[in-house]
C-alpha cells in the first residue's frame, strides 16, 4: 500500500506530522549544507546545539512552561522514569500512586523498591474502565508525592481533571501531551515518552521543577538524576539526536495548526465521531465508561474474539492499519493522536458501519 492508502491507529510508535517527515527526507543527506545527516553530526557541535535549543524553546513556549522549570530531553522511555522519579523525588518515604492502567501499575511496583508506595486508587476492579473521583482519592498527609498517568493508552481512559493533592504532582502524560492546555505550574514533575505525540520512540521528555533537584537517593545512577541532568544539559552522554531532531519539526508542525487549543479542538472533533458511533452501534461496545473516556485511544470490542479478529483482519485490508487491542485488554483500540487526520476516523467509522450491516 502508499501511504496515502493507509491510516495508521498504532498506539506507539505512532502516526507523524507528514511535513516533518517530508523535511526530514528532504534533509536526510545533508542538514542545513553540513553535507552531514543529523543523524551524523555530534551532539557537542553548535548546529545540533541549535536543533536542541530550538526544540525545548517551542515546547516551552507551547505548554506555556515557567522558567522554574527545567525541559529534559533524556533517553530511556517511561520505563526508566518508572525507577528515576521515586529515586529523585521519594526520598526513602512515602508516595501516593493512582493505578489506572497497566503503567500505572508498573510504575508502583518499581517505586516499591525505593519507599513506601501507598495506592490512592486501584481501578483494576471494574477492568480500569474508569477514572477516579476527587473524592475518591485516598491520599497520605505526608506523601512525598501523587503520581498517576493522564492517560491509560491501553485501557483507553483519561483523567479529565487535576487532582487536588497537598504534595506534589507527578504525572505520566506520554499519550496526551501537547493535546490540551495544561497548568505547568501545579506541577513538579511530568514526563512524556515522545512516541506517540511528539516524535520518534527514543526520547523522553521530562519537565521537572529546578527546586526539586538535588533530593536524590545516594545509589541514584547520575545518568538518572535530575540534577545531574539539568547541570550537563540533558547532555551527560549523548541524547538522542534524531528523536530531539523529529521533535523540533513536529512542534513546527503543532504550532502552523494553530498550538495547543488547535490540538484540543481535532480531538475533540476525532473522539465525538468514534465515541457517537459506538454508543449507538448494535454490534461494537466502548470500554471505557463516560466521563472517563480517552481523548487519544478509543478502545471497544464486540464481545466475540472471533469477530473481534475479522473486524481488525478487514480493517487492514481497507488500509486500516494497527487496530488491534493490546494482549492484555483484548478487542480493538484506535490510537488517534494529534497527527491523526479527522478524516482517517471517518474512514474507519464508514468501515465499522459497513461491518455492523454484515454482522448485527
Amino acid at each position: 500500500m502508499l501511504r496515502e492508502q493507509v491510516y495508521n491507529f498504532a498506539p506507539g510508535p505512532s502516526t507523524m506530522p507528514e511535513s516533518a517527515l517530508k523535511t526530514a527526507a528532504a534533509e536526510m543527506l545533508n542538514f542545513r549544507g553540513s553535507g552531514m545527516s543529523v543523524m551524523e553530526i555530534s551532539h557537542r557541535s553548535a548546529l545540533f546545539q541549535e536543533v536542541f535549543d530550538s526544540a525545548c524553546s517551542k515546547l516551552r513556549k507551547l505548554m506555556n512552561v515557567p522558567e522554574s522549570h527545567e525541559i529534559l530531553l533524556l533517553q530511556g522511555g517511561a520505563t526508566t522514569q518508572f525507577a528515576a522519579i521515586p529515586m529523585n523525588l521519594m526520598e526513602g518515604g512515602t508516595a501516593d500512586y493512582a493505578v489506572t492502567g497497566n503503567f500505572s501499575n508498573k510504575a508502583a511496583e518499581e517505586a516499591k523498591k525505593y519507599g513506601t508506595v501507598h495506592l490512592a486508587a486501584d481501578t483494576k476492579p471494574t477492568g480500569h474502565d474508569r477514572i477516579p473521583t476527587q473524592e475518591e482519592l485516598s491520599l497520605t498527609p505526608d506523601a512525598k508525592y501523587f503520581y498517576y498517568c493522564s492517560n491509560n493508552t491501553i485501557y483507553g481512559t483519561e483523567w479529565q481533571y487535576v487532582p487536588e493533592t497537598a504534595s506534589i504532582l507527578v504525572s505520566d502524560m506520554s499519550s496526551d501531551i501537547l493535546s490540551r492546555e495544561v497548568d505547568v505550574s501545579k506541577f513538579g514533575l511530568i514526563y512524556a515518552g515522545a512516541q506517540k505525540n511528539m516524535a520518534p520512540a527514543g526520547l523522553t521528555v521530562v519537565i521537572v521543577d529546578k527546586a526539586l533537584a538535588g533530593r536524590e537517593l545516594p545509589i541514584t545512577p547520575k545518568i538518572l538524576s535530575y540534577k545531574t541532568m539539568i547541570e550537563t544539559g540533558s547532555m551527560l552522554n549523548t541524547p538522542p539526536c534524531w528523536c530531539i531532531y523529529m521533535l523540533d519539526l513536529t512542534l513546527d508542525w503543532v504550532i502552523a495548526q494553530g498550538g495547543v487549543k488547535a490540538m484540543d479542538e481535532r480531538k475533540r472533533e476525532r473522539a465525538g465521531l468514534l465515541y457517537g458511533f459506538l454508543d449507538e452501534s448494535r454490534v461494537f461496545k466502548a470500554h471505557a465508561l463516560p466521563g472517563s473516556r480517552s481523548f487519544m485511544n478509543v478502545t471497544f470490542r464486540t464481545g466475540s474474539e472471533e469477530l473481534d479478529a475479522a473486524f481488525v483482519k478487514g480493517a487492514a485490508e481497507r488500509g486500516l492499519l494497527n487496530l488491534k487491542g493490546h494482549k492484555i485488554a483484548g478487542g480493538m483500540r484506535a490510537s488517534i493522536y494529534n497527527a491523526m487526520p479527522v478524516e482517517g476516523v471517518r474512514a474507519l467509522v464508514d468501515y465499522m458501519k459497513e461491518f455492523e450491516i454484515r454482522n448485527a
